[in-house]
């Protein structure tokens, strides 16, 4: 990367305003590169408000702009303005990466996305950067949308304006937002907002644009658009409308469906954590399932119990409860109720007492040797006559299964296939499991989608779950998001020996 970084007088002088960068994009734009660094208006430059700076990246360009920017650096010595050079073409998107990782690494405090090539008026930088300066808003966004008319006024071809409204609401519908307009390229954006969102995993292409916008709506950031001028000129447009407008679609409505456990990808996982254990009762569940396997006022013990939803609801059927968890995170640590340990290390035999249940709800799945862990339950429990629940996820669920076959057999952070999952498990392969290891199952069962985790208790969650029921009547591998079973230890070798002799010995 070529780098003129321009020595300016007073330039790294402490300032107790606030500091704003112009980030320039630029690809071929020498006929345009100069008019737009002249029209950066003065009261950017100096104002009681903030300190402006330019960086300027030229994406490998083919002609002069690189050159012409620097001189244009050169010539301003008493502004400060950094042009840089990518040696590599980067795309619109990844050249936006680079200017936000220097904006984030430079403690700038907003940063405004500018083009190279004179669409977007610099006259109109202050009013995109104050609101971001005055913490009004986390992120502003210029849009030709929001004055009815304006766009086309302002010489935007019709076919733009329709499919920018189009997809505009769309995309509102889709992602819940309320937009006037999700295609400009003037923006300016907090760098504390920009630090709290994956962009680093955002497309390359020209819908970076859209990725950012989903980021910033995940994390519930405040976003403000301001009226801008439309100018068409005689710039040359670089977007493929057709592919620009399937790519922002697609990220869209994968966006959404991540929050339904059925995608992922990392740009969309703005908490960066697991999400939380909510409860699952009410409706046709693993949790519900397991509620109803335990007889009330029986001892229970809770293998991996998480925040110990299950504990509170048996506790109103009489049940006593010893749950087990590697991390308590709101209940008492190492009582009698609340032992604190790894399940796939935990020590069965130091348990008092017998259990009449044992419930190992989304748990096999996360154990690194399962038949090992089945081996123990057997060799503690199995003359106790306790039965265990087991429920775990389906991997031979259709939307799994199509995923599959598209190519997109991706792990996420909750969902069939959680980055916590060690185990996969069908019917056909937990049930031989459980054989193998000594167990008769009792019961089994398949659990439609948590359709209410996804919309809410809505008609419609009810009406998927319905669907989703009737479909696992009729394949029940196939349309089972999780498996749940009830088994039962068989008698170990060593007790079935020590039963023998003790039969010869009574004859």
């Amino acid at each position: 990367m070529k780098i003129d970084n321009h020595s300016v007088a007073g330039r790294h002088q402490v300032s107790k305003k606030a500091k704003a960068l112009i980030f320039i994009v630029s690809y071929n734009a020498e006929r345009f590169i100069e008019g737009v660094l002249e029209r950066i208006p003065g009261d950017v430059w100096t104002n009681e408000l903030y300190d402006s700076e330019v960086l300027l990246i030229d994406d490998c360009s083919r002609d002069d702009t690189f050159k012409r920017a620097r001189a244009f650096s050169e010539k301003e010595g008493s502004r400060p303005i950094t042009v840089l050079f990518n040696p590599v073409n980067q795309g619109y998107g990844g050249n936006q990466k680079i200017g936000y990782f220097y904006a984030i690494q430079q403690g700038f405090d907003a940063v405004v996305l500018l083009h190279g090539d004179g669409q977007y008026a610099p006259e109109y930088l202050d009013r995109l950067i104050r609101p971001i300066i005055a913490s009004e808003a986390d992120a502003v966004f210029g849009s030709r949308m929001m004055k009815k008319g304006d766009a086309l006024k302002g010489d935007m071809p019709v076919y733009k304006w329709l499919g920018n409204k189009a997809l505009t609401f769309l995309q509102n519908r889709i992602l819940g937002a309320h937009l006037s307009e999700f295609h400009s390229g003037y923006r300016a954006y907090s760098t504390e907002a920009l630090s709290s969102i994956p962009f680093k995993y955002n497309s390359d292409y020209f819908d970076f644009d859209t990725d950012i916008i989903i980021q910033l709506l995940l994390k519930k950031k405040r976003i403000l658009e301001v009226p801008i001028p439309t100018f068409y000129g005689d710039e040359i447009s670089r977007v493929n409308e057709i592919r620009y407008g399937i790519k922002i679609i697609i990220s869209s409505v994968q966006s959404r469906v991540q929050r339904w456990g059925i995608f992922y990808h990392p740009r969309f996982d703005t908490e960066g954590k697991r999400y939380p254990y909510v409860p699952k009762f009410g409706f046709p569940s693993s949790h519900q399932f397991a509620f109803d396997a335990v007889p009330p006022r029986t001892r229970v013990l809770d293998l991996g119990s998480g925040p110990c939803l299950m504990e509170k609801e048996l506790k109103k059927k009489g049940c006593s409860v010893v749950s087990v968890e590697k991390h308590f995170d709101d209940t008492p640590q190492d009582s009698s109720e609340h032992i604190t340990a790894d399940i796939d290390k935990f020590d069965l035999s130091k348990l008092p007492g017998d259990f009449k249940t044992i419930l190992a709800l989304d748990v096999i799945d996360q154990l690194r040797a399962p038949e090992l862990f089945f081996e123990r339950i057997r060799d503690r429990f199995s003359e106790n006559h306790t039965d265990i629940v087991i429920t775990v996820a389906n991997v031979g669920f259709i939307m799994t299964r199509l995923s599959l076959f598209l190519g997109l057999f991706n792990y996420g952070r909750r969902g069939i296939l959680d980055l916590e999952h060690t185990r996969l498990f069908t019917f056909r392969s937990l049930r031989r499991t459980l054989e193998m290891s000594g167990f008769v199952i009792l019961k089994e069962k398949g659990i439609p989608a948590p359709y209410p985790l996804a919309f809410g208790w809505t008609g419609f969650a009810g009406l998927c779950l319905s669907i989703n029921s009737l479909a696992i009547r009729a394949s029940r591998s196939l349309f089972s998001y999780q498996i749940a079973v009830v088994a039962r230890a068989k008698p170990t070798l060593e007790v079935l020996l020590e039963r023998a002799r003790k039969a010869v010995s009574g004859k």
